[in-house]
């Protein structure tokens, strides 16, 4: 019988035991490499050419961590004075601290509060499961489990590679989780930067990360035994404080962040530079403050190498007055403005259509669509009348752009938009009609700058790069190397230019610069993009909400600040562009005197040495006014003979009738003047043998 009981009692214990290591047996846990190799930081980065640190964007929102900072990268006095608080014999113990255990049971018998005994290893465990208890559990199992995970750790990890990963998946203050997010939160510092005050502090929050500012100060005062406890009351408040502006998280580039950092833990790094970043930010604020935000709120700017299709500096946007300080108005489509007319002037030079001396007619013209009368009017609704092409370019004057790309075609030259990077205009060119010449489509500031790159590159163009791992694109041909040339030569001239904008204004700069500025329909875009021979500049300036802006120019709103970037570039080669092969220089003068004698640049072969207008013998017979489409309406009140209609017509009429429908109205070179009744009538420029050299349609109401 005893033998049975004793071999009773001896299952009882065995299956005791059996069921005691069964409830505490902790759960397997991962090694030091493998949490490591697992730690996705919440955060992206993005770095300049130099390496230098230029934006950082939150990614992942469940928790704020950076990069695992390893143990030599943190202040020693940070280590020292946690483990000093946490657990002052982590060096000696093996995971479980059995004097802090004996002490604790102690204090609770006489009816103290006891220390906690949970000692840096046991809650490194109970970070890297998540079955076992967090730090402050107090089940007698939890805490059993969590002591031999431990001792288990202890077995597999060094003491300093314990105290690392503590230090890094420590709960601080709010969602911030690790040393790396605490420290820059907390104190705008790296973790190797701390000092003892700081440690102290961070130290004070373990226990407690949500405890109060006074709380914290007077348990960070106790740690550091100091006598005089003032400075922690303001170093805590500080350090909850509202979110300081931090030298090591600089913010100057938060677009592009936005725009490239899509991963936790991405380290990018761009093509950027960041002190010139810092400039051209500092020159479009200066700007926008100078403009004032109820005349426009909102610009962007980017500079690019024209060599290599770097982006050096790449401004979305800047603060201040702004109702949408998030949009990117680098990468956002608005209207282009005047900004396309170069490249329309460079296909019909290349194409043997004009040169820079071709006189073009800057008067009033009405051009039928198929939905009504196009009457495009300059800038300042005045006209200049006869002008050569480099006055007109120079001039931005919108009347002449239109009769070039009467000449070009529609359709080609959106072909040519779209071969230069201009990768908006998804539609063909009926849809954008005539005033595709003034800009009606939709461009982006980088698409802009890239193609007026590749007129500093004589016409060849190829994408821009925005990080250090982007290809090296070849170049590819748009325009000739003799167009472009020509093209920038006619924007650099500051004396062409001098009657629309003067001759001191600030498109002018102490060395050759090549640039041109546009304002979209309704003053709701305004930019100016221009180039040197080793960098392009473009600025746009406006309102991304799209309303108008207030008495802002193509001199006063964007040029001011494309001026002061390219002055911060420095000095540039004053001679400009080597002249290319196919260019000849003739000395020219005007046979009507419409503009001073000059040197001019043609393509080989197209070079003249006196300009004259053709006669009017050299011209085709036609009916300029009034134009095909037009519609009027017949006032009842005034008498009929008052409302009469004059034709005009331009060319050799001289053997020439004018028919209104049916009836002849007469000799085409006197003036005739026509009243019709309501309806649709047809308007014929009929010659001496019978034949309709032309012919519009106009409708009476």
């Amino acid at each position: 019988m005893k033998q049975r009981a004793a071999l009773a009692g001896l299952l009882v214990l065995i299956l005791a035991a059996v069921g005691f290591d069964w409830a505490t047996f902790p759960p397997p846990l991962p090694g030091y490499a493998q949490v490591r190799a697992a730690w996705k930081p919440s955060e992206a980065w993005l770095y300049d050419r130099h390496g230098v640190l230029i934006d950082s964007a939150r990614v992942n929102f469940a928790a704020r961590r950076l990069a695992w900072v390893p143990l030599d990268q943190i202040a020693p006095v940070v280590p020292t004075t946690v483990v000093a608080a946490e657990d002052a014999r982590f060096r000696s113990h093996g995971g479980v601290d059995w004097l802090a255990i004996l002490g604790s049971i102690g204090a609770r018998a006489k009816g103290e509060r006891g220390r906690g005994a949970s000692t840096l290893s046991m809650q490194v465990a109970a970070f890297l499961s998540s079955t076992l208890a967090m730090p402050g559990a107090r089940g007698w199992r939890d805490k059993l489990r969590q002591m031999r995970a431990a001792r288990s750790l202890e077995m597999t990890w060094s003491k300093d590679q314990i105290l690392e990963a503590y230090l890094n998946l420590a709960p601080f203050r709010g969602e911030a989780q690790g040393i790396g997010a605490a420290a820059l939160s907390l104190f705008g510092k790296t973790p190797g930067a701390m000092a003892r005050d700081d440690a102290l502090l961070l130290t004070a929050l373990l226990p407690d990360p949500q405890a109060p500012a006074p709380r914290i100060a007077a348990r960070a005062c106790r740690l550091g035994g100091a006598g005089d406890c003032a400075r922690f009351a303001s170093e805590a408040a500080s350090m909850l404080g509202p979110v300081r502006t931090l030298a090591l998280d600089p913010g100057l580039a938060p677009h592009l962040a936005d725009r490239l950092l899509t991963k936790p833990g991405l380290r990018i790094t761009t093509t950027l530079d960041a002190a010139l970043q810092r400039t051209v930010a500092a020159a479009l604020r200066r700007q926008l403050l100078g403009l004032g935000g109820s005349r426009a709120r909102d610009g962007s700017a980017v500079v690019i190498d024209n060599a290599s299709g770097d982006v050096l500096a790449y401004v979305g946007g800047i603060g201040g007055a702004s109702t949408a300080p998030a949009v990117d108005a680098a990468n956002a489509y608005r209207q282009a403005g005047s900004t396309l007319k170069p490249f329309l002037y460079a296909q019909a030079i290349e194409r043997g259509y004009l040169t820079p001396a071709s006189v073009l007619d800057d008067s009033p013209v009405q051009l039928d669509t198929a939905s009504g009368l196009y009457v495009p009017q300059n800038y300042d609704r005045g006209f200049k009348g006869r002008v050569s092409v480099r006055s007109a370019l120079a001039g931005s004057l919108n009347v002449p752009a239109v009769r070039t790309l009467l000449l070009v075609g529609v359709e080609p030259f959106r072909d040519r938009l779209w071969d230069t990077g201009y990768r908006g205009l998804v539609e063909d060119g009926d849809y954008y009609g005539f005033s595709l010449a003034l800009g009606s489509a939709e461009v982006t500031l980088l698409e802009q700058a890239d193609a007026y790159r590749s007129l500093a590159n004589g016409g060849r163009w190829s994408p821009l790069r925005l990080t250090a791992a982007a290809p090296h694109v070849a170049a590819r041909p748009v325009t000739t190397p003799a167009a472009a040339w020509i093209v920038a030569d006619m924007m650099a001239d500051p004396n062409a230019r001098a009657a629309t904008f003067g001759l001191d204004s600030a498109l002018r700069l102490p060395f050759w610069t090549a640039v041109k500025t546009g304002t979209s329909k309704g003053m709701r875009d305004n930019w100016c993009v221009g180039f040197s021979r080793r960098y392009t500049v473009a600025v746009w300036v406006g309102n991304v909400e799209g309303d108008p802006m207030r008495a802002v120019s193509g001199t006063s709103g964007a040029a001011p600040v494309w001026r002061d970037v390219m002055l911060a570039l420095g000095r540039d080669d004053e001679r400009g562009p080597h002249m290319p092969a196919g260019v000849e220089r003739r000395r020219i003068a005007f046979a009507d005197a419409i503009e001073q004698p000059r040197t001019e640049y043609f393509l080989r072969g197209t070079g003249q040495s006196l300009i004259a207008a053709a006669p009017a013998t050299a011209r085709r017979a036609r009916i300029v006014n009034p134009a095909s489409g037009s519609v009027y309406a017949i006032d009842p009140d005034i008498p009929a003979d008052r409302q009469r209609l004059a034709i005009e017509t331009t060319g050799d009429v001289r053997a020439h009738h004018v028919f209104l429908d049916n009836r002849d109205l007469g000799p085409a070179a006197q003036q005739l003047l026509f009243f019709a009744p309501p309806g649709r009538h047809r308007l014929r420029l009929v010659d001496a043998a019978g034949r309709a050299a032309d012919q519009v349609i106009v409708t009476i109401r």
